[in-house]
């Protein structure tokens, strides 16, 4: 699927004699390329200034969270195969037709001025501008994460399938391990190990493994550890998992950290994933009933994929919509046209908790009054058109139980899959260091 484009290796190769036969012409002048390149991945590049861009960016947060600096060979490294993973996603969901446009782009800003009690996008531009950050670059960077989470949603969530079986033993087996409602605040550093690595290799990692567990030993704070030496998502936010109720952590973590005291470590944990490192921050108990409201919705959802682009997907929701708004019956609608495992049921989804569905089409959801139809919705999986049919306020102690069961079976396998996938992206890419950055 990636395949080197001879045209830029071309280019590449002549770059480098121009700058070559130059310096071998006036030897006393030495001349410098305007950038480095670091990485070349399929057809794009990472350079020199975008590497140390995205270093200062780091740094900065770092330093904001009061978090200690890990050496700076080991914070390069680690930030360059972010930046080649984050290149690799940009590429799929390029090539696959996913895209986030300028209006998505500006809703999902304005979310986030909100969220900072920042009413307008103009104001939060200023703010943004006021604190020495690039505001073009910092719309983009949010462009690219709303980008990846959609495309993890697209090529991992909606696949992962999860039995009421398998969500019955998990509580099973936490209830036996832990006291009812205790909740767990952690740290993690995970080294990953790729599916097909050898034994030597295998035994590299746990080498590094051993090393990030030695510095913690020895005194370094973990959040610099975890940002020297983690492969997880959070590794730059320190590590840390926050709270987290013991049925929405793997088994093996919940045995490990069983007879922890605040502040103590696990030892080297091996999981097919990899090899992980906890800390036990605090514990907590909360036994006290949960009332939500929740919502009774359905749906109709038209899915984009390779063959289905965006626009073309949402050119059929929306007459769909027209069909409805004429006085077609919405269940019927669903269960002709909706792609989602609901359809034959008339798009009903039955009573639905605050967490169930993702950010989009709760959001849409929860601003629709019972009997209301929404707009068109977008999210990872596609184009939604949602009805809210009736509300209620609900002690869902028991339910809740298996919601957070589901959603800890559906966060650890997700999290499996998504590094498996990213693996395998990497395996079909071409990818070549350069200047001695692997």
């Amino acid at each position: 699927m990636f395949s080197m484009k001879p045209v830029i290796r071309i280019i590449l190769n002549l770059l480098f004699l121009t700058v070559s036969f130059a310096q071998a012409v006036e030897p006393a002048k030495q001349i410098q390329p305007i950038d480095e390149i670091m990485v070349i991945v399929n057809d794009d590049v990472i350079t020199r200034h975008e590497l140390d861009a995205r270093l200062a960016t780091v740094v900065s947060q770092l330093k904001k969270q009061g978090t200690p600096l890990p050496e700076a060979s080991a914070l390069e490294k680690q930030i360059l195969e972010r930046m080649i993973g984050d290149l690799l996603q940009q590429q799929f969901a390029k090539e696959t037709g996913l895209k986030i446009d300028d209006v998505q782009l500006d809703k999902a800003l304005l979310r986030i001025a909100q969220q900072n009690k920042i009413a307008s996008l103009a104001d939060f531009r200023a703010k943004i501008e006021q604190d020495g950050v690039d505001f073009i670059k910092f719309r983009e960077e949010i462009r690219t994460e709303i980008l990846t989470s959609r495309l993890r949603e697209r090529e991992i969530d909606s696949k992962l399938v999860i039995g009421d079986n398998e969500i019955e033993n998990y509580i099973a087996n936490q209830s036996k391990q832990t006291g009812k409602g205790e909740e767990l605040n952690l740290a993690h550093i995970m080294v990953v190990v790729p599916e097909q690595a050898s034994a030597e290799k295998i035994q590299t990692y746990r080498q590094r493994a051993e090393q990030a567990l030695a510095k913690l030993n020895s005194g370094s704070p973990f959040a610099q550890v975890a940002a020297g030496y983690s492969d997880a998502s959070d590794a730059l936010q320190g590590g840390n998992l926050g709270w987290r109720s013991a049925d929405r952590l793997p088994t093996m973590f919940v045995e490990a950290i069983q007879k922890l005291h605040p502040g103590e470590l696990s030892g080297i944990l091996r999981s097919p994933n990899g090899f992980h490192i906890l800390k036990l921050i605090e514990r907590r108990s909360k036994d006290a009933p949960v009332v939500i409201t929740q919502t009774h919705a359905r749906h109709i959802l038209v899915k984009t994929s390779e063959l289905v682009p965006e626009n073309e997907a949402k050119s059929r929701l929306s007459e769909i919509k027209q069909r409805i708004d004429k006085g077609a019956d919405f269940a019927e609608q669903a269960k002709l046209y909706s792609e989602d495992g609901s359809a034959p049921q008339g798009g009903d989804l039955g009573w639905l908790s605050p967490g169930d569905t993702v950010p989009e089409f709760e959001g849409a959801m929860d601003a629709l009054k019972p009997g209301q139809i929404s707009g068109l919705v977008q999210s990872g999986f596609g184009w939604h058109l949602i009805q809210v049919l009736e509300r209620r306020n609900a002690d869902v102690s028991a339910e809740q139980k298996k919601m957070q069961a589901r959603n800890a079976i559906r966060a650890f396998r997700s999290d499996e899959a998504f590094q498996d996938w990213l693996r395998q992206l990497r395996d079909r890419a071409f990818i070549e260091y350069r200047n001695g950055a692997n």
